[in-house]
């Protein structure tokens, strides 16, 4: 079979939201976010594992995605939107019981006109400049606001990745300063500001990357393993080229196996002769360019080719790929094609 294998361990998942949530007071409830399919790894199985370990609020990019998670999970848990209520969503965001976080003045007007008995939140902007109400907007609006009943304060750190960052600091006093006094529960951390401590978590915290074993949460179990089918083996000799451009040349008489995945199953072409496979804890370089279907790794110092050769698992993590890459793990995740037969279950050692 030609097709590669991407293995995601669901438990790994749940543990990682049970070690975050763990991270945090009693009484700061811990929700997870889902969007992007899970960050690509299937959201409606993901939702159900994170469901099973306690999770009881869902964050979405978009409302098509809510509805997804909501035929997943049924009624109960909160899946709330980080889009707001864009034009069209107001049917997607009543029937499937969404919770819109509006993020502007005419999202809020929308919403009220729209769906006034329908709950929501308010994203606020504490200098991401991204989305939210900036601070002189916020003031114009939170008395009616905030009469109306929202469900949360939200607003997103840009260097939580950063501990050191000053941003960090400026963005929790601004935050503090929007929503101090208002009785409304509050979310500001993301993984990153989970990590920066208490002061960061308020009410609610809304771990994503580090559900999915990516950084900064480094004591993250990892999650994916993605096994590469070899389907043909060849005997380069000394000066013969591989792949496209001739990029690469033979220096010595080398074996090289052709392995079924490109930069259309989400394998950046700058991972060109640059990136590494393992045939278990034996690393094989990728040699030549990466091209839409196939890459070349040279297999010489193996004493057998094996069926599949790894770019993910307990040796290389979706974050040591992005760094050979030039991107983020988030990027390596959410980018893994289409074409990958996907399977849950633990990973193999």
């Amino acid at each position: 079979m030609a097709t590669a294998t991407l293995t995601i361990d669901l438990d790994a998942i749940a543990a990682n939201w049970r070690a975050l949530d763990q991270m945090t007071a009693s009484d700061c409830q811990t929700g997870a976010v889902v969007k992007a399919d899970s960050y690509g790894l299937g959201a409606a199985k993901v939702a159900h594992a994170l469901a099973r370990a306690g999770a009881r609020r869902f964050f979405v990019a978009t409302c098509e995605e809510g509805a997804d998670v909501r035929r997943a999970l049924g009624s109960g848990p909160q899946i709330c939107v980080f889009s707001g209520h864009m034009e069209g969503d107001t049917a997607l965001i009543r029937d499937f019981d969404l919770t819109p976080m509006l993020n502007s003045i005419d999202q809020l007007t929308r919403h009220f006109e729209a769906l006034g008995g329908q709950p929501f939140g308010l994203q606020l902007d504490s200098g991401m400049n991204r989305l939210g109400l900036e601070p002189g907007e916020w003031e114009a609006v939170a008395g009616f606001a905030l009469e109306a009943g929202p469900e949360l304060l939200m607003s997103h750190l840009a260097c939580s990745d950063d501990p050191d960052h000053p941003m960090n600091t400026e963005q929790l006093g601004a935050f503090r300063a929007m929503t101090d006094g208002t009785g409304v529960p509050r979310s500001l951390s993301a993984t990153g500001g989970i990590l920066l401590g208490p002061a960061w978590h308020f009410e609610l915290t809304r771990p994503g990357i580090g559900l999915y074993g990516g950084r900064p949460f480094e004591e993250a179990r990892p999650v994916v393993r993605l096994s590469l089918p070899v389907i043909q083996v060849r005997e380069v000799e000394i000066g013969e080229p591989v792949g496209y451009s001739n990029t690469w040349t033979a220096e010595h008489t080398s074996t090289i196996a052709t392995v079924a995945a490109g930069y259309a199953d989400g394998l950046p072409r700058t991972l060109s002769s640059r990136a590494t496979l393992y045939a278990g804890r034996v690393p094989c370089p990728l040699v030549g360019r990466v091209s839409m279907d196939l890459i070349t790794v040279d297999v010489s110092h193996l004493p057998e080719v094996p069926e599949t050769l790894d770019i993910l698992g307990p040796h290389q993590t979706p974050d040591d790929l992005a760094d050979t890459a030039g991107t983020i793990g988030y990027e390596i995740l959410t980018s893994l094609g289409r074409r990958y037969q996907r399977r849950y279950g633990a990973l193999a050692a």
